[in-house]
């Protein structure tokens, strides 16, 4: 059995322990729950060692006849993309688990059932990554929203139920498109020779020009959907400002990932025609939510609204670094995923403290923290440079090499993506000058710094990105190899620079 099934199988198999449990011992519970996230990034940890850096081939495969009547296999496997993906997100699971210890406990369900979901949940998301049938990943990827609609609609705040349905509307159309163009994918593999699901076969069949361009739009609209992407984009505010800390991390941090990932490892990979013809409109798209996310982040008063829309800004600038069709871009991109999800959760997990601790999530209520609590104070300083990408901190990498990558192809793009930072810094340093500066918001009691298990959540996130914006070769390391076959198969290459004469 691959490394990798035993991956996908821990966190389920804790889920199981878990639902054999008494309701009534909560803490106990909770200590089994990150036991299991925390057993799962251990062998995850041991997985990177074992993974070939200079290997561009899928490694730790496995393959097991499922539907034998359509072909349709238990196959995984993972390339360096994947393992990034894989590793950020076996970490920020244990975070979540250690970082929101009691926002279970006021749920419409019991403590025992929200961490059922969450384990089932990292389930998916480990296996998401990692398959390599298409079919197998089409399950995965619709299985996701029900964990996510549960954790949302029972344990989220405020209209809660509306905002997990619109997201479970919204994913179940861009599912939709996507089953019917891998229904088509399957009866072209068919006629040219037997029908498969395999990624790798799946990646040399022939199709026309037209065809590709219908079954793109079929994968890419659900992904656009699901990253997301403008003008997809309307369920994300909504889901970030009704859902938990926790909750808000793994979507905005892994789950949207998806949709990234997706592009590169389906769209580019099976349609590569198409995807020269749609790259100046999905640059354009791309552009728009650069902007459009952060001229609205500027003028949020709500703290999870903020950050819903830098996400928005943030994915605007991973699209970008994709569809540049460069080294360089593609690779910022990547790293922009891995980077995104660390900073994204250092925003969400220090937010949702001060949330607890002030009873509001207006940003104007937070003033003065930096005098009352200068360790939660400095933490969500530190993960809004990480979001204005300040030069030292992770995200500085990818996004230079997003905006370095986009503007040998895209020059006008790279120019008004990079205005985007300029709204980063605005929308970035006005929170911050609001919740941590100035007069001391009142009521000030009850309002105390980190405690012990706050402090060991969130000291792995800053250092993670602080450690790679100063050193960021091993992470580049393992995702060069897989830039190189996407762009192989994307049938792209870098422009040729001219020397002046």
């Amino acid at each position: 059995m691959s490394i990798l099934t035993t991956l996908q199988l821990l966190p389920l198999f804790g889920a199981i322990v878990i639902a054999a449990m008494p309701v009534g011992n909560a803490k106990l519970i909770k200590q089994i729950a990150l036991g299991f996230s925390l057993l799962v990034t251990a062998v995850s940890i041991v997985m990177t060692f074992g993974f070939e850096t200079r290997n561009n081939t899928l490694q730790f495969t496995e393959s097991r006849t499922w539907i034998s009547a359509f072909n349709i296999n238990y196959a995984v496997g993972i390339d360096g993309m994947a393992l990034a993906l894989i590793l950020m997100t076996t970490i920020l699971v244990p975070i979540v688990f250690l970082a929101g210890w009691n926002e279970s406990e006021n749920g419409r369900w019991n403590v025992k059932t929200f961490y059922i979901l969450l384990l089932i949940l990292e389930t998916m998301m480990i296996g998401v990554f990692a398959a390599t049938d298409v079919f197998l990943f089409y399950v995965i990827f619709e299985a996701m929203l029900l964990p996510v609609y549960f954790l949302i609609g029972g344990y989220g705040v405020g209209d809660r139920a509306a905002a997990a349905m619109k997201f479970l509307l919204y994913s179940l159309f861009g599912g939709l498109l996507m089953l019917a163009a891998v229904i088509g994918l399957y009866i072209i593999s068919t006629n040219q020779g037997g029908g498969t699901f395999d990624i790798t076969k799946l990646s040399e069949l022939t199709i026309d020009a037209p065809t590709q361009n219908w079954l793109f739009l079929g994968f890419f609209i659900a992904f656009a959907i699901k990253a997301p992407l403008w003008p997809f984009h309307t369920w994300l505010p909504t889901a970030a400002k009704s859902s938990t800390a926790g909750t808000s991390t793994l979507l905005l941090g892994v789950l949207d990932k998806v949709g990234t990932y997706g592009m590169i490892r389906f769209c580019m990979s099976f349609f590569p025609e198409a995807t020269k013809t749609f790259t100046p409109a999905i640059i354009t798209l791309a552009v728009i939510s650069i902007l459009y996310g952060a001229f609205l982040a500027i003028g949020q008063k709500d703290i999870n609204s903020l950050i819903a829309f830098t996400s928005i800004s943030h994915f605007g600038f991973i699209t970008l670094g994709i569809f540049a069709l460069t080294s360089q871009g593609l690779t910022g991109a990547i790293f922009y995923m891995v980077n995104h999800g660390f900073s994204t959760a250092a925003l969400f997990l220090t937010a949702g403290w001060m949330i607890k601790r002030r009873g509001s999530t207006q940003i104007s209520d937070f003033g003065g923290l930096q005098r009352v609590t200068p360790v939660l104070a400095w933490s969500f300083f530190l993960a809004g440079m990480s979001a204005l990408a300040l030069p030292g901190l992770s995200s500085f990498v990818s996004e230079f090499l997003v905006l370095l990558g986009s503007f040998a192809k895209y020059p006008v793009a790279a120019i008004l993506g990079t205005t985007g930072i300029i709204l980063a810094a605005l929308y970035v340093l006005i929170a911050v000058q609001k919740s941590l500066h100035g007069e001391t918001s009142a009521p000030s009691a009850g309002m105390v710094d980190l405690n012990l298990r706050e402090k060991i959540a969130i000291a792995p996130v800053i250092l993670v990105l602080v450690f790679l914006g100063f050193y960021p070769k091993p992470v580049l390391n393992v995702i060069n190899p897989t830039t190189q076959t996407v762009m192989t198969h994307a049938g792209v290459s870098d422009p040729i620079a001219k020397v002046a004469k």
